[in-house]
Protein backbone atom coordinates (compact mmCIF):
# COMPACT_ATOMS: atom_id res chain seq x y z
CA UNK A 1 0.00 0.00 0.00
CA UNK A 2 3.03 2.10 0.60
CA UNK A 3 4.33 1.62 -2.43
CA UNK A 4 1.34 2.38 -4.27
CA UNK A 5 0.57 6.00 -2.38
CA UNK A 6 3.99 6.26 -3.38
CA UNK A 7 3.51 6.17 -6.97
CA UNK A 8 0.75 8.28 -6.70
CA UNK A 9 2.19 11.04 -4.83
CA UNK A 10 5.22 10.88 -6.59
CA UNK A 11 5.41 8.92 -9.56
CA UNK A 12 8.21 11.16 -11.53
CA UNK A 13 11.25 8.71 -10.18
CA UNK A 14 9.23 6.03 -11.17
CA UNK A 15 8.51 6.93 -14.27
CA UNK A 16 12.43 7.28 -14.73
CA UNK A 17 13.04 3.61 -13.46
CA UNK A 18 10.49 2.21 -15.75
CA UNK A 19 12.37 3.02 -18.69
CA UNK A 20 15.59 1.92 -20.21
CA UNK A 21 19.04 3.11 -19.55
CA UNK A 22 22.63 2.68 -20.41
CA UNK A 23 25.49 2.15 -18.33
CA UNK A 24 29.16 3.18 -19.45
CA UNK A 25 31.00 -0.21 -19.58
CA UNK A 26 34.76 0.01 -20.99
CA UNK A 27 34.64 3.47 -21.73
CA UNK A 28 32.42 4.81 -24.91
CA UNK A 29 30.42 1.18 -24.63
CA UNK A 30 26.86 1.12 -23.32
CA UNK A 31 25.11 -1.56 -22.18
CA UNK A 32 21.44 -1.60 -21.80
CA UNK A 33 19.91 -1.67 -18.70
CA UNK A 34 16.55 -2.42 -17.60
CA UNK A 35 15.37 -1.82 -14.17
CA UNK A 36 12.07 -4.25 -13.84
CA UNK A 37 13.36 -7.23 -15.43
CA UNK A 38 16.40 -6.63 -12.74
CA UNK A 39 14.33 -6.17 -9.59
CA UNK A 40 12.31 -9.40 -10.23
CA UNK A 41 15.21 -11.47 -10.86
CA UNK A 42 16.36 -10.25 -7.48
CA UNK A 43 13.14 -11.40 -6.12
CA UNK A 44 12.65 -14.53 -7.59
CA UNK A 45 16.31 -15.55 -6.68
CA UNK A 46 15.62 -14.72 -3.28
CA UNK A 47 12.75 -16.99 -3.33
CA UNK A 48 14.35 -19.53 -4.39
CA UNK A 49 17.20 -19.45 -1.91
CA UNK A 50 15.12 -19.74 0.43
CA UNK A 51 12.57 -22.72 -0.60
CA UNK A 52 13.70 -26.21 1.04
CA UNK A 53 14.27 -28.22 -1.49
CA UNK A 54 15.11 -31.34 0.76
CA UNK A 55 11.53 -31.37 2.11
CA UNK A 56 10.41 -31.77 -1.52
CA UNK A 57 10.35 -35.99 -1.25
CA UNK A 58 7.39 -36.34 0.72
CA UNK A 59 5.65 -34.95 -2.65
CA UNK A 60 6.82 -38.11 -4.41
CA UNK A 61 5.00 -40.43 -2.22
CA UNK A 62 1.91 -38.32 -2.08
CA UNK A 63 1.17 -36.46 -5.28
CA UNK A 64 -2.13 -35.95 -5.50
CA UNK A 65 -2.08 -32.15 -4.34
CA UNK A 66 0.99 -31.36 -6.77
CA UNK A 67 -0.34 -32.79 -9.60
CA UNK A 68 -4.36 -31.23 -9.34
CA UNK A 69 -2.97 -28.13 -8.95
CA UNK A 70 -0.68 -28.11 -12.06
CA UNK A 71 -3.43 -29.03 -14.26
CA UNK A 72 -5.37 -26.70 -12.29
CA UNK A 73 -2.96 -24.06 -13.02
CA UNK A 74 -3.27 -24.53 -16.33
CA UNK A 75 -7.02 -24.70 -16.43
CA UNK A 76 -8.04 -22.23 -14.84
CA UNK A 77 -7.04 -19.47 -17.29
CA UNK A 78 -8.87 -21.41 -19.97
CA UNK A 79 -12.40 -21.74 -17.67
CA UNK A 80 -12.48 -18.27 -15.90
CA UNK A 81 -10.84 -15.66 -18.47
CA UNK A 82 -13.67 -17.01 -21.43
CA UNK A 83 -16.66 -16.01 -18.93
CA UNK A 84 -15.16 -12.73 -17.77
CA UNK A 85 -15.13 -12.06 -21.56
CA UNK A 86 -18.63 -13.38 -22.10
CA UNK A 87 -20.05 -11.01 -19.57
CA UNK A 88 -17.49 -7.82 -20.55
CA UNK A 89 -18.39 -8.24 -24.09
CA UNK A 90 -22.21 -7.34 -22.64
CA UNK A 91 -20.88 -4.12 -21.69
CA UNK A 92 -21.06 -0.63 -23.86
CA UNK A 93 -16.82 -0.35 -24.29
CA UNK A 94 -16.67 -0.36 -28.02
CA UNK A 95 -13.83 -3.10 -27.77
CA UNK A 96 -15.56 -5.49 -25.25
CA UNK A 97 -13.19 -4.71 -22.53
CA UNK A 98 -10.48 -6.32 -24.31
CA UNK A 99 -7.82 -4.39 -22.34
CA UNK A 100 -9.25 -5.46 -19.26
CA UNK A 101 -9.07 -9.23 -20.77
CA UNK A 102 -5.81 -9.01 -21.74
CA UNK A 103 -4.37 -7.55 -18.31
CA UNK A 104 -6.15 -10.75 -17.06
CA UNK A 105 -4.89 -13.25 -19.58
CA UNK A 106 -1.12 -11.98 -19.19
CA UNK A 107 -1.90 -12.39 -15.21
CA UNK A 108 -3.43 -15.95 -14.82
CA UNK A 109 -0.75 -17.22 -17.59
CA UNK A 110 2.03 -16.92 -15.10
CA UNK A 111 3.39 -19.13 -12.81
CA UNK A 112 2.46 -19.62 -9.31
CA UNK A 113 3.96 -16.30 -7.10
CA UNK A 114 6.51 -17.45 -5.29
CA UNK A 115 5.17 -15.54 -2.00
CA UNK A 116 2.58 -18.17 -2.05
CA UNK A 117 5.19 -20.05 0.24
CA UNK A 118 4.82 -17.27 2.82
CA UNK A 119 1.53 -17.68 2.81
CA UNK A 120 1.47 -20.98 3.43
CA UNK A 121 3.92 -20.91 6.27
CA UNK A 122 1.58 -18.25 8.25
CA UNK A 123 -1.09 -21.03 8.58
CA UNK A 124 -1.65 -24.93 8.46
CA UNK A 125 -0.49 -25.36 4.83
CA UNK A 126 1.27 -28.08 3.37
CA UNK A 127 4.40 -26.48 2.71
CA UNK A 128 6.17 -29.28 0.41
CA UNK A 129 3.35 -29.40 -1.89
CA UNK A 130 3.56 -25.42 -1.79
CA UNK A 131 6.83 -25.45 -2.72
CA UNK A 132 6.60 -27.86 -5.39
CA UNK A 133 3.87 -25.71 -7.70
CA UNK A 134 5.86 -23.15 -7.17
CA UNK A 135 9.02 -24.49 -8.94
CA UNK A 136 6.62 -26.92 -11.09
CA UNK A 137 4.85 -24.05 -12.51
CA UNK A 138 8.07 -21.70 -12.91
CA UNK A 139 9.95 -24.41 -14.73
CA UNK A 140 7.20 -25.08 -16.81
CA UNK A 141 6.50 -21.49 -17.73
CA UNK A 142 8.15 -20.54 -20.48
CA UNK A 143 5.91 -23.67 -22.37
CA UNK A 144 2.59 -23.08 -20.50
CA UNK A 145 2.48 -18.99 -21.13
CA UNK A 146 2.66 -18.98 -24.49
CA UNK A 147 -0.08 -21.62 -24.61
CA UNK A 148 -2.99 -19.96 -22.36
CA UNK A 149 -1.80 -16.69 -24.57
CA UNK A 150 -2.29 -18.87 -27.86
CA UNK A 151 -5.54 -20.72 -26.66
CA UNK A 152 -7.16 -16.96 -25.03
CA UNK A 153 -6.53 -14.48 -28.31
CA UNK A 154 -9.00 -15.34 -30.11
CA UNK A 155 -11.35 -13.66 -27.28
CA UNK A 156 -9.72 -10.05 -28.00
CA UNK A 157 -10.33 -7.51 -30.64
CA UNK A 158 -8.00 -7.18 -33.41
CA UNK A 159 -5.52 -4.97 -31.95
CA UNK A 160 -5.38 -6.19 -28.53
CA UNK A 161 -4.86 -9.43 -30.25
CA UNK A 162 -1.59 -8.22 -32.05
CA UNK A 163 -0.69 -6.84 -28.63
CA UNK A 164 -1.27 -9.77 -27.00
CA UNK A 165 0.73 -11.72 -29.66
CA UNK A 166 3.44 -9.52 -29.53
CA UNK A 167 3.73 -10.25 -25.57
CA UNK A 168 3.47 -13.82 -26.13
CA UNK A 169 6.66 -13.68 -28.74
CA UNK A 170 8.18 -11.96 -26.10
CA UNK A 171 7.44 -14.91 -23.52
CA UNK A 172 8.27 -17.77 -26.17
CA UNK A 173 11.60 -15.81 -27.10
CA UNK A 174 12.97 -16.41 -23.42
CA UNK A 175 11.60 -13.82 -21.44
CA UNK A 176 10.28 -16.25 -19.01
CA UNK A 177 13.67 -18.43 -19.15
CA UNK A 178 15.49 -15.22 -18.48
CA UNK A 179 13.63 -13.23 -16.13
CA UNK A 180 11.94 -16.16 -14.14
CA UNK A 181 12.86 -19.77 -14.23
CA UNK A 182 17.00 -18.75 -14.31
CA UNK A 183 17.10 -16.48 -10.78
CA UNK A 184 14.66 -19.15 -9.06
CA UNK A 185 16.97 -22.01 -10.20
CA UNK A 186 19.84 -20.16 -9.46
CA UNK A 187 18.49 -19.28 -5.80
CA UNK A 188 17.99 -23.40 -5.86
CA UNK A 189 21.65 -24.03 -6.42
CA UNK A 190 23.04 -21.76 -4.27
CA UNK A 191 21.06 -23.41 -1.69
CA UNK A 192 22.11 -26.76 -2.25
CA UNK A 193 25.42 -26.57 -3.09
CA UNK A 194 26.55 -23.26 -0.14
CA UNK A 195 27.82 -24.60 3.06
CA UNK A 196 25.09 -24.01 6.38
CA UNK A 197 27.43 -20.87 7.14
CA UNK A 198 27.68 -19.20 4.05
CA UNK A 199 24.17 -19.80 3.18
CA UNK A 200 22.81 -18.18 6.66
CA UNK A 201 25.09 -14.99 5.64
CA UNK A 202 23.80 -15.03 2.17
CA UNK A 203 19.82 -15.08 2.84
CA UNK A 204 20.51 -12.62 5.86
CA UNK A 205 22.01 -10.26 2.90
CA UNK A 206 19.60 -11.14 0.33
CA UNK A 207 16.40 -11.58 1.74
CA UNK A 208 16.28 -7.96 3.31
CA UNK A 209 17.98 -6.58 -0.12
CA UNK A 210 14.91 -8.50 -2.00
CA UNK A 211 11.98 -7.09 0.15
CA UNK A 212 13.80 -3.93 -0.64
CA UNK A 213 13.69 -4.83 -4.36
CA UNK A 214 10.12 -6.00 -4.15
CA UNK A 215 8.80 -2.69 -2.84
CA UNK A 216 10.79 -1.01 -5.46
CA UNK A 217 9.27 -2.94 -7.87
CA UNK A 218 5.70 -2.26 -7.01
CA UNK A 219 6.25 1.01 -6.91
CA UNK A 220 8.22 1.26 -10.18
CA UNK A 221 5.01 -0.62 -11.87
CA UNK A 222 2.31 1.21 -10.18
CA UNK A 223 4.08 4.44 -11.07
CA UNK A 224 3.39 3.78 -14.86
CA UNK A 225 -0.20 2.69 -14.58
CA UNK A 226 -1.09 5.64 -11.63
CA UNK A 227 1.22 7.99 -13.13
CA UNK A 228 -0.85 8.18 -17.02
CA UNK A 229 -4.26 7.41 -14.79
CA UNK A 230 -3.13 11.54 -12.71
CA UNK A 231 -2.88 12.85 -16.10
CA UNK A 232 -5.79 11.21 -17.61
CA UNK A 233 -8.22 10.10 -15.34
CA UNK A 234 -10.67 7.71 -16.37
CA UNK A 235 -12.56 6.53 -13.19
CA UNK A 236 -14.46 3.98 -15.51
CA UNK A 237 -11.72 2.85 -16.78
CA UNK A 238 -10.02 2.57 -12.77
CA UNK A 239 -13.54 0.82 -11.55
CA UNK A 240 -13.60 -1.55 -14.21
CA UNK A 241 -10.43 -2.98 -13.76
CA UNK A 242 -10.83 -3.02 -9.96
CA UNK A 243 -14.26 -4.78 -10.69
CA UNK A 244 -12.84 -7.41 -13.31
CA UNK A 245 -9.37 -8.02 -11.26
CA UNK A 246 -11.63 -9.10 -7.96
CA UNK A 247 -14.12 -11.25 -10.53
CA UNK A 248 -11.03 -12.99 -11.76
CA UNK A 249 -9.07 -13.47 -8.99
CA UNK A 250 -12.50 -14.95 -6.56
CA UNK A 251 -13.53 -17.30 -9.19
CA UNK A 252 -9.71 -18.57 -9.43
CA UNK A 253 -9.68 -19.15 -5.44
CA UNK A 254 -13.04 -20.48 -5.78
CA UNK A 255 -12.25 -23.21 -7.97
CA UNK A 256 -9.24 -24.07 -6.16
CA UNK A 257 -11.53 -24.71 -3.17
CA UNK A 258 -13.72 -26.69 -4.99
CA UNK A 259 -10.99 -29.03 -6.74
CA UNK A 260 -9.54 -29.77 -2.92
CA UNK A 261 -12.79 -30.39 -1.79
CA UNK A 262 -13.96 -32.70 -4.59
CA UNK A 263 -10.31 -34.15 -4.41
CA UNK A 264 -11.08 -34.45 -0.82
CA UNK A 265 -7.73 -33.67 0.40
CA UNK A 266 -6.56 -32.74 3.99
CA UNK A 267 -6.57 -29.07 5.71
CA UNK A 268 -3.28 -28.43 4.99
CA UNK A 269 -3.04 -29.78 1.25
CA UNK A 270 -6.35 -28.04 0.35
CA UNK A 271 -5.27 -24.41 1.49
CA UNK A 272 -1.77 -25.23 -0.16
CA UNK A 273 -3.99 -26.04 -3.11
CA UNK A 274 -6.27 -23.27 -3.15
CA UNK A 275 -3.31 -20.37 -2.64
CA UNK A 276 -1.72 -21.89 -5.78
CA UNK A 277 -4.53 -21.64 -8.11
CA UNK A 278 -5.53 -18.01 -6.90
CA UNK A 279 -1.72 -16.44 -6.43
CA UNK A 280 -0.04 -15.59 -10.08
CA UNK A 281 3.10 -13.92 -10.40
CA UNK A 282 1.52 -10.72 -10.84
CA UNK A 283 5.29 -8.89 -10.67
CA UNK A 284 6.05 -10.82 -13.77
CA UNK A 285 3.26 -9.77 -15.87
CA UNK A 286 3.90 -6.16 -14.71
CA UNK A 287 7.00 -6.25 -15.80
CA UNK A 288 6.31 -8.33 -18.87
CA UNK A 289 3.92 -5.28 -19.90
CA UNK A 290 6.35 -2.93 -18.98
CA UNK A 291 8.95 -4.29 -20.83
CA UNK A 292 7.10 -5.55 -24.09
CA UNK A 293 4.14 -2.54 -23.79
CA UNK A 294 5.13 0.61 -22.76
CA UNK A 295 2.58 2.27 -24.72
CA UNK A 296 -0.23 0.85 -22.65
CA UNK A 297 0.67 1.65 -19.20
CA UNK A 298 -3.61 1.30 -18.57
CA UNK A 299 -2.92 -2.91 -18.87
CA UNK A 300 -1.32 -2.01 -15.29
CA UNK A 301 -4.11 -1.16 -13.43
CA UNK A 302 -5.55 -4.49 -13.42
CA UNK A 303 -2.49 -6.23 -12.71
CA UNK A 304 -2.36 -4.03 -9.67
CA UNK A 305 -5.41 -4.31 -8.57
CA UNK A 306 -5.12 -8.37 -8.71
CA UNK A 307 -1.67 -8.22 -6.97
CA UNK A 308 -3.64 -6.27 -4.24
CA UNK A 309 -6.76 -8.29 -3.68
CA UNK A 310 -4.65 -12.20 -4.34
CA UNK A 311 -3.32 -11.19 -1.02
CA UNK A 312 -6.34 -10.27 1.12
CA UNK A 313 -7.82 -13.63 -0.54
CA UNK A 314 -4.36 -15.53 0.83
CA UNK A 315 -5.32 -13.61 4.04
CA UNK A 316 -8.77 -14.92 4.10
CA UNK A 317 -7.95 -18.69 3.25
CA UNK A 318 -4.58 -19.15 5.47
CA UNK A 319 -7.61 -17.65 8.51
CA UNK A 320 -9.72 -20.47 7.71
CA UNK A 321 -7.40 -23.05 7.62
CA UNK A 322 -6.02 -21.94 10.81
CA UNK A 323 -9.70 -22.27 12.28
CA UNK A 324 -10.35 -25.83 10.60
Amino acid sequence: MLSYIAALLLPGPGLWLRRGHSVPLCGAIGVPVSTTPLLLSLVLFSAGLQVPVRDLGRLLRSPVALLAGVVLHLAIPLLVIPFVAFVLHRTPDSDGGSGLITAMILVVAMPVAAGATVWTSKGDGDQPTMVGLVLASTLLSPLTIPLVIAALVPLLSDGYAATLTAAGRTVHGGFALVTVVLPCAAGLVCRLALPAAWLGRMLGMIVPLALVGSLVLTYVNASGALGSFLTQPRPLLFGAALAVAALVCLLSFALGRTAARLLRLDTPAASSLTLACGMNNSSASAVLITTTLPDKPHLLLPVLAYGLMQKTAASRVVAAGSQA
